[in-house]
């Protein structure tokens, strides 16, 4: 008979894993900011930080999230960033047009 080590720490990885993808199951949250204001967006994207931090933050040290939260920072990032460029030249999706 062998034993396989390490498989209960894995197991406690997914566990919490999965309760971290409950946390941000559904909306995170909303920022606004003015595209025309550099200092606005960098705002904006530091409350999404720390909205993110907020609700995945206590599961950062986890291998299977850690990752996962950087990326999800970086995703953000660039869409309030592309969001505040589509406004500036006057093609924001949520303008209605």
């Amino acid at each position: 008979m062998f034993k396989i080590e390490g498989l209960e720490k894995l197991q406690r990885q997914i566990a919490e894993a999965e309760r971290a993808f409950a946390e941000v199951d559904g909306e995170l949250g909303s920022v606004s900011f003015n595209p025309e204001n550099p200092e606005s967006i960098e705002a904006a994207i530091v409350s999404m930080e720390q909205m993110i931090d907020g609700r995945l933050g206590p599961y950062a040290n986890n291998p299977l999230v850690g990752p996962m939260i950087d990326e999800m920072k970086d995703k953000y990032r660039t869409a309030i960033i592309d969001r505040a460029a589509e406004a500036r030249l006057g093609g924001a999706p949520d303008d209605g047009e």
